[in-house]
């Protein structure tokens, strides 16, 4: 199975399960925008801009208007089968800093399909900083415990993205929650 029929396939085994009532959509193959250049400027105003994107994996988009295919990203998954090498660590997380830049309230992470009985590989821990979440799946699909698992956790990264674009976006509002303490814990199963 290629990369592209694994996501297509864990695309197809979630939507249903992420979709709550058509709020959310998976979309594969999606380029998000990385990167705003600003080319001219007119006095004090940009005048010509430059969008750059990046072809991602898997992405959840939460839909604000249909109507007018309004959406934010919350979630942008990549994903590897069978084996991951430093070079790919090293360059999803930038991939993934890259696009939290412009989308900082964006959750990122990888899967790895087919790994067997292999754990996830100490190189995602050295050269992933950039990643809230790694998942690893036994085969090349997921089993209804990983299915499970993997929906749970989209689900928190979702809420997790929307808390944040709160936290950044809405610190000057009257009507605002307050926070005191923030903990970004480590979770291993």
């Amino acid at each position: 199975m290629s990369e592209k029929e694994f996501v297509e396939d864990i695309a197809a085994t979630i939507a249903p399960l992420i979709s709550e009532q058509g709020r959310y959509e998976i979309d594969v193959g999606f380029k998000l925008a990385y990167s705003f250049e600003a080319k001219e400027y007119d006095g004090e105003k940009v005048s010509s801009e430059e969008l750059i994107r990046y072809e991602t994996d898997l992405i959840i988009k939460e839909f604000i208007d249909r109507s007018i295919n309004q959406w934010i990203p919350r979630v942008v998954v990549e994903a590897k089968v069978s084996s991951v090498t430093t070079h790919d660590a090293i360059t999803y997380s930038q991939k993934a800093y890259a696009h939290k830049t412009v989308h900082p309230y964006l959750r990122y992470g990888i899967m790895l399909g087919h790994r067997e009985h292999h754990s996830l590989p100490g190189r995602l821990f050295r050269h992933g900083s950039y990643f809230d979440f790694m998942i690893s799946f036994v085969n090349e699909s997921p089993n209804q415990e990983e299915t499970d698992l993997f929906v749970s956790l989209l689900k928190d990264e979702i809420r997790a993205s929307q808390d944040l674009e709160k936290m950044i976006y809405d610190t000057r509002k009257r009507s605002r929650s307050r926070y005191n303490f923030l903990q970004r814990k480590l979770v291993l199963q």
